[in-house]
């Protein structure tokens, strides 16, 4: 398959021209490795394994180095942790930008142990999976996400909805691991059987190592059952017969390998009863529908998950912008104990800008009363609202309000 061009390339090639070191997070196969090799060609790279020693990089970090000077990509760092006190010494010493390239997909092994080391030496970039706009092609159009929150007023004439190349189903049920971009769909499961099966047994036993990999696989499977949901440990753990720390610790590892992220509940200043639960959301919805044995884009679109499917991709997609805006928003949820809820609440600048979302072709003024509820609650900073729904057309159903189509993503 060709090399998808990806919105990440220009912030990892900035940050390489004034960070000594550049750290590459993200969850497995989302295009970490495929990213930075196409970014930097040329520059010798290597990739580390939980159980080899590849050159003796982990029993002698000094000498590896010292035999493959820099510029490097060191892949999959989390299994060669040895090598970061030896960076560290190296870039104390030298001023040039851009001379290691790290990745990797366990986040508190990584992120601790770099932070720790390299702290205002090393720059960040998480990658997410593809985007709608990666995956068609259109990287030269502008981020959605900027356009409607600098200019909310104008988003709604300025912006194009251009047909679909996909159904909303087929959409949710490949999900936006690069590799699937060049599957046929009969393919499809047998690269997530792989995936979850070398996720397992690389990072869960790694990271965590419980007690039976077969009853984690469960807990993923679980989790992807309850995706768009409030996050309730002890109904995690009742499910499946554990403690709910251990229902706990699992959802961590699942956060920390960038398969799970959770939103928390927005309250802001208001006497008003709300809920201080966070929400939970599946990464990538490919994913979630094999764990949850969905055959086939046409047995989702009648399935009862498909709208809480459709919201996670929808939190999958704002997160995917993140890496084109200077800076990103706080996103969180909203509801209340009377049951009025908002989707994700974005705050940037001061100004909340309440998202919902809608499996329906259609959005009526009358579907709306999460959104009239939160700007009577906080109507001093609440901007203009957004749905993301799943019909075609760009419109206003009420003032202040936008529906735009999923594809529009």
């Amino acid at each position: 398959m060709d090399y998808l061009a990806r919105s990440a390339e220009r912030k990892l090639k900035d940050m390489a021209g004034y960070f000594k070191v550049v750290l590459v997070v993200g969850a497995r196969q989302v295009g970490k490795s495929t990213l930075v090799r196409h970014a930097f060609p040329g520059v010798r790279d290597f990739t580390f394994d939980p159980d080899q020693d590849l050159f003796r990089a982990k029993a002698d970090p000094d000498l590896f180095l010292d035999n493959f000077r820099s510029p490097l990509i060191l892949d999959e760092i989390q299994f060669a942790a040895q090598l970061l006190p030896a960076i560290k010494r190296r870039v104390d010493q030298n001023d040039l930008p851009g001379q290691y390239i790290l990745t990797g997909s366990q986040n508190p092994m990584v992120l601790k142990q770099v932070s720790e080391t390299m702290a205002g030496r090393v720059g960040i970039l998480q990658v997410e999976g593809l985007s709608l706009t990666e995956l068609t092609g259109q990287m030269d159009r502008p981020s959605w996400l900027e356009a409607w929150l600098s200019n909310p007023e104008g988003f709604r004439q300025d912006w194009r909805a251009d047909p679909p190349s996909q159904t909303l189903a087929e959409a949710l049920w490949r999900g936006s691991l690069p590799a699937l971009a060049g599957f046929p769909d009969h393919l499809v499961v047998d690269y997530l059987r792989s995936y979850v099966q070398t996720y397992l047994e690389r990072d869960v036993r790694t990271m965590s190592n419980p007690d039976s990999l077969e009853d984690f696989r469960r807990f993923l499977g679980l989790s992807a059952a309850l995706t768009a949901q409030e996050v309730n440990d002890s109904q995690l753990g009742r499910e499946l017969g554990v403690s709910p720390p251990t229902a706990r610790q699992w959802r961590q590892t699942l956060i920390h390998t960038y398969q799970w992220r959770e939103l928390p509940a927005y309250c802001g200043n208001t006497v008003k009863r709300v809920s201080g639960r966070r929400k939970g959301h599946v990464t990538d919805t490919g994913l979630a529908c094999w764990l949850q044995l969905v055959s086939s884009p046409e047995a989702l679109a009648v399935n009862p998950r498909f709208g809480a499917f459709f919201e996670s991709f929808v939190v999958g997609a704002v997160h995917k912008e993140f890496v084109r805006l200077r800076m990103a928003p706080a996103v969180y949820h909203w509801r209340t104990a009377g049951g009025a809820e908002v989707d994700l609440v974005l705050e940037l600048d001061g100004k909340l800008f309440p998202v919902e979302v809608k499996t329906s072709s259609f959005v009526s003024a009358k579907a709306l009363s999460g959104l009239k509820a939160f700007r009577e609650t906080y109507p001093r900073s609440t901007g203009p609202g957004l749905v993301i729904y799943a019909g075609k057309a760009i419109f206003a159903p009420v003032r202040d309000v936008t529906a735009l189509p999923w594809h529009c993503l």
